[in-house]
């Protein structure tokens, strides 16, 4: 059976489950221990409050995909090195497009001619500073907005610097691999039809991106439930601890960025506000997830070494944040 109808089959059941579980009656018939009934609620409220942006999101991705010419955003590219990185942030702020399907939009826009190093301020930028990732995050911490100022404004000046190392470390060589060894576009179908064709992106970028969603929804739920709140504040506690962790979490649950707000509100008031903003600026900028499509596409000695100045930049902006900021 093809994987996009066993997709839309899984879905289907869970709908049901989910808008017919009381007449199932299922809480009498099976001894379900309480614990687990906890976790189920803060697994779907975790799972419910973030599909309405991580639909709007994908929708949006798919038309900026199917419409937008990578040759159109290179105009908008200065020839200096330096200046070049202040436009490429700002094409990440307009475009709503997430970790995962910006790779390979990178990797063309590359192949296109565009610099390394501004191919890649646009790859960890657009996943954060987009309107669509801004609302989730406002909406997620209502409570406190100031993260959802400051996960914009860490990730503009990260970006930045990122930009600025993989230049003074690379310039404009050549990091792709040969053209015959990476993969087509993850997304085509081959479809003339514009609107099929937005249709069949946002199909399979939904798809894509669900299943880690439903991942990173379970494992939050699941932490939440299980683990001793003790242990979570004394880990969260530490300067440089508590970064770190929620960097290592973000890199392995991988969730889509117009999700993972949600999720890291679910740990406000176990770790600090600095270790929850490591965690929303560091995962949309590499993960598991975005690693492996990087793999295909780029050369591993580049992507490992891109994803240390990633991390060692993210940890070290973050805990000066925390330092003089907060």
């Amino acid at each position: 059976m093809n994987k996009t109808y066993i997709g839309y089959l899984l879905l289907f059941i869970f709908l049901m489950f989910f808008l017919f579980a009381d007449q199932l009656d299922i809480k009498n018939r099976i001894d379900i221990p309480s614990r687990l009934l906890d976790m189920n609620t803060i697994f779907f409220s975790i799972f419910l409050e973030a599909i309405p942006f991580v639909l709007l999101g994908v929708f949006i991705s798919a038309l900026i995909q199917t419409f937008v010419k990578e040759n159109t955003l290179n105009k908008f590219i200065p020839s200096n090195p330096v200046l070049a990185l202040f436009p490429a942030v700002v094409i990440g702020a307009i475009f709503p497009i997430c970790e995962c399907a910006i790779v390979p939009i990178v990797r063309r826009l590359i192949t296109k001619g565009m610099p390394l190093h501004v191919g890649f301020v646009i790859l960890v930028s657009a996943p954060i500073l987009n309107p669509i990732v801004f609302l989730s995050t406002f909406y997620a911490f209502q409570t406190d907005l100031s993260i959802a100022y400051a996960r914009m404004g860490l990730a503009f000046v990260i970006s930045l610097i990122i930009g600025a190392i993989i230049y003074q470390r690379f310039g404009n060589s050549n990091q792709l691999k040969n053209e015959g060894s990476h993969m087509t576009h993850i997304h085509d179908h081959g479809h003339s039809n514009k609107l099929k064709e937005t249709l069949y992106h946002a199909s399979d970028e939904f798809f894509d991106m669900g299943k880690f969603l439903l991942i990173g929804a379970l494992v939050a739920s699941g932490i939440q439930t299980f683990m001793s709140r003790e242990f979570l504040l004394d880990l969260g506690s530490g300067m440089l601890a508590g970064p770190a962790v929620m960097m290592g979490l973000a890199f392995f649950l991988s969730l889509c960025s117009e999700a993972d707000a949600f999720v890291a509100s679910t740990f406000k008031g176990m770790f600090s506000s600095s270790s929850l903003l490591a965690f929303l600026v560091y995962g949309p900028m590499i993960d598991l997830k975005n690693t492996i499509l990087m793999l295909a596409y780029f050369k591993a000695a580049f992507v490992l070494r891109f994803i240390l100045i990633v991390t060692t930049t993210v940890f070290t902006v973050i805990v000066l944040y925390q330092y003089f900021l907060v």
